[in-house]
């Protein structure tokens, strides 16, 4: 019997962009896949700019900076579909988006498989590295369990590791943060892991509205920064393989046929 040809899942890198910017653009990726106007199954890799985002269900409460610190540093909240509560985004993380027909993976999905694949490309990746993470129920996203990593031998300034550790002090932090969206059996939003993560920014908010449990990064556990792109690539990898996907590099310009002036600005 012939195997079959698996699908490929574009990988499109859009660096750093604004968190309402990749926001539009997912949108209008599931609406035109919807239509029948579009049929590549995407994978966006991406960096944002400081910002906080409240799922569908989100407390307000749950950002405990004033309005006024945000608007010093120039923070957004933004309140969006997905599910979950409050989550930061910034510089270091590494944010995927994947965009993909269900009905293309070896087996349908529901929402909670598909996070479970999810979950599991970050853990096999995190795995590659010697940091065993794992997943806890009823607490959606990937955590590490172990004593509080040290933070002295990462050179950073006593008033840094003060703030960093009112995250790090816990036998249970959170690594990668997941939320997804499920629409017409298409995906969108998706997964957030800390690579090399301020975590000092996550001080501004309770996250996942998690009051008992911290955050971390590959960096704090580590001991060292880790290149951001590398992991891009295996967490890449790992999704593709899990959902029996080919992965392909495509550029931003790629979307152009579609997207016309968003995928050829500057």
């Amino acid at each position: 019997m012939t195997e079959k040809t698996p699908r490929d899942l574009w990988l499109i890198d859009l660096g750093t962009i604004d968190y309402g910017e990749a926001l539009a653009l997912q949108r209008a990726i599931v609406a035109a896949k919807k239509a029948g106007e579009f049929e590549p199954d995407l994978l966006l890799l991406l960096e944002h700019p400081a910002v906080i985002t409240l799922g569908r269900r989100g407390d307000e409460r749950n950002v405990v900076a004033s309005p006024e610190t945000l608007a010093a540093r120039d923070i957004r909240v933004h309140r969006i579909e997905r599910g979950g509560d409050v989550t930061y985004h910034g510089p270091g993380q590494l944010v995927g988006y994947p965009i993909v027909a269900l009905r293309h993976l070896p087996k349908r999905q529901d929402v909670g498989n598909f996070v479970w694949n999810m979950q599991e490309a970050i853990i096999r990746t995190l795995a590659d590295y010697d940091l065993p993470s794992e997943r806890i129920d009823k607490v959606i996203g990937v955590w590490r369990r172990s004593e509080p990593p040290p933070l002295d031998r990462l050179g950073w300034s006593a008033d840094r590791q003060r703030a960093v550790a009112r995250q790090t002090a816990y036998e249970a932090r959170k690594i990668a943060a997941i939320g997804a969206r499920i629409e017409g059996w298409i995906s969108f939003h998706g997964f957030a892991l800390n690579v090399n993560s301020d975590l000092d920014d996550f001080n501004l908010i309770v996250p996942c509205g998690l009051q008992d449990r911290g955050v971390t990064s590959m960096e704090v556990e580590l001991g060292h920064p880790v290149p951001l792109d590398e992991v891009k690539a295996r967490v890449a990898a790992q999704l593709a393989a899990l959902w029996g996907f080919r992965a392909v590099q495509r550029s931003v310009a790629d979307l152009a046929p579609l997207f016309g002036a968003w995928a050829t600005r500057p």
